[in-house]
């Protein structure tokens, strides 16, 4: 698959969770980035799809508290109490709370993590 096709694909995939009134705005938000940054946000939409269990109405501090917590669990927990996120990973979590809040999506859940075994 192409480079541009990927990116149609995960652009077409994040829009589908935006709020029908929101779609337009995530849509041009979301063209704005690039390929590795959609797949941020589609792991972190990947792991709160399949770890969520309670929903709760979240303010914007709540969903950067949930997108740090998914960072933490995101990298190898051993490693992440030494080690420093890579300069992009800020960058990154900004850009999912951009992406929840243009979206409307006022619900997540707390328990987001990836990859716990």
């Amino acid at each position: 698959m192409s480079a541009i096709a990927r990116k149609s694909v995960l652009v077409c995939a994040l829009c589908a969770w935006a709020k029908h009134a929101q779609k337009r705005d995530a849509r041009r938000f979301l063209q704005g980035l690039s390929t590795d940054e959609l797949q941020y946000i589609a792991e972190f939409l990947g792991s709160w799809i399949l770890e969520s269990r309670v929903l709760c109405d979240c303010d914007r501090e709540q969903l950067a508290e949930a997108i740090e917590q998914f960072e933490r669990v995101r990298r190898n927990p051993v490693v992440a109490s030494r080690a420093v996120a890579a300069p992009d990973q800020e960058h990154k979590m900004i850009l999912v709370l951009e992406y929840l809040c243009r979206s409307g999506m006022t619900q997540i859940s707390f328990k987001v993590g990836a990859g716990q075994a």
